[in-house]
């Protein structure tokens, strides 16, 4: 847990020294730091496996960067924009599938511990309609910031101008929860018999 917080804090600092704008960096960065309390809260009563934590830890750091330059201009992505000839900075396409591999695997710790659905594919069916909710919810919290905020919204919504980037968004987090049931299945299992 001390390496989880050492990184968590540096990438953390990091992104608040000089974001692009610091309204759009507390918007991106603040799912991370309610998920840091609710670790830091439930730690003792509900520990999760070294998988959970460090996925948590990987989606913190891409919200953190994604907040210290908006999801439209990182760097990397930049580059690769140009490499491949992109029409637009697809940072955010990493985020949103993060935003359903991640949550996938913390949702099967919870069912599978708790002893919620035992049966597989009924528990891998509520897992993505779980993790396609919950990014059909962030995009409607995207809709709200964007009627509250007006102009101030633009970075944190990243469209780029592409009409269909909240469905394209929908669409990577339920890839991303497939792929991360697919391909960590086995390792998680592995690590739940350890708790």
């Amino acid at each position: 847990m001390k390496i989880f917080l050492l990184l968590f804090f540096t990438v953390f600092i990091w992104s608040a020294i000089k974001p692009h704008d610091y309204f759009t960096w507390f918007l991106e960065v603040l799912p991370a730091i309610l998920a840091l309390f609710v670790l830091a809260f439930s730690y003792r009563r509900f520990k999760l496996t070294t998988l959970v934590y460090s996925l948590i830890l990987i989606h913190c750091i891409i919200l953190m960067i994604g907040g210290h330059y908006t999801y439209a201009q990182v760097p990397f992505f930049d580059f690769i924009k140009e490499v491949f000839n992109q029409d637009r900075n697809n940072y955010d396409k990493l985020g949103h599938f993060a935003q359903g591999f991640i949550p996938a695997i913390i949702a099967r710790e919870i069912i599978i511990r708790k002893n919620i659905i035992n049966f597989e594919v009924w528990r891998n069916f509520f897992i993505l309609c779980f993790c396609l909710g919950f990014s059909a919810f962030y995009e409607l919290v995207e809709w709200w910031v964007a009627i509250f905020a007006s102009d101030a919204a633009d970075d944190f919504l990243g469209t780029q101008g592409y009409i269909w980037d909240t469905q394209s968004d929908m669409a990577w987090a339920l890839f991303g929860a497939a792929i991360a049931l697919i391909i960590l299945r086995k390792y998680h299992d592995k690590q739940l018999k350890n708790i």
